[in-house]
């Protein structure tokens, strides 16, 4: 059944991620909510939380899924394997290895515009990237990149926000570096 699920419904929530991945709580959960409402269904999992369904599993949530692209992306660009996306790469010296500037906000935009800004890839990328530890970045190839990442991430706590539960904060990487203390510019 979760195979079905891989193949037939999550594509569909995923695809071309990278344009339209919401950023509101309430966006995420409704999304989240197809694959709650999924795994839910599945023998094994009665009586659990959604949380522990995707850990049952070994299922990331969906916002989760998509930042993996995102950074995914961000590393295709670092690499030169993709068209510019016009973000500027950075060689520090840090064990955070490089960093990635977005472009900067004009601060006299309305506030709509300034947050379709803020919630668009070109800026949501860069924040994701520089939370990354340096060996994630550094991957030699996607192969690399793909086991670096997934290392790093299942060390970060995937609490999707979700309709009916309670969570204090979103689930985002960037979320939890503030966390965890990461700096990035």
């Amino acid at each position: 059944m979760i195979m079905l699920f891989k193949t037939l419904v999550r594509p569909l929530l995923e695809y071309c991620c990278l344009v339209w991945s919401p950023t509101s709580k309430g966006e995420i959960a409704q999304l989240e909510q197809v694959q709650r409402n999924f795994t839910r269904r599945i023998a094994g999992c009665k009586g659990m939380t959604y949380w522990e369904r995707l850990h049952h599993l070994k299922l990331q949530s969906l916002q989760r899924r998509r930042e993996r692209y995102m950074i995914i992306q961000m590393w295709k660009a670092y690499k030169k394997l993709s068209p510019d996306i016009g973000i500027d790469f950075k060689e520090s010296g840090s064990r955070q290895g490089p960093r990635a500037e977005w472009p900067s906000l004009n601060h006299k935009a309305q506030r709509s515009i300034a947050s379709l800004l803020e919630g668009s890839f070109s800026v949501r990328g860069p924040t994701l990237w520089n939370t990354l530890p340096a060996e994630v970045k550094l991957s030699s190839t996607m192969e690399t990149l793909k086991a670096n990442l997934g290392q790093h991430l299942a060390g970060i706590p995937d609490w999707p926000p979700t309709t009916n539960y309670s969570i204090e904060h979103n689930n985002s990487l960037s979320e939890w570096a503030k966390r965890r203390g990461v700096q990035w510019s």
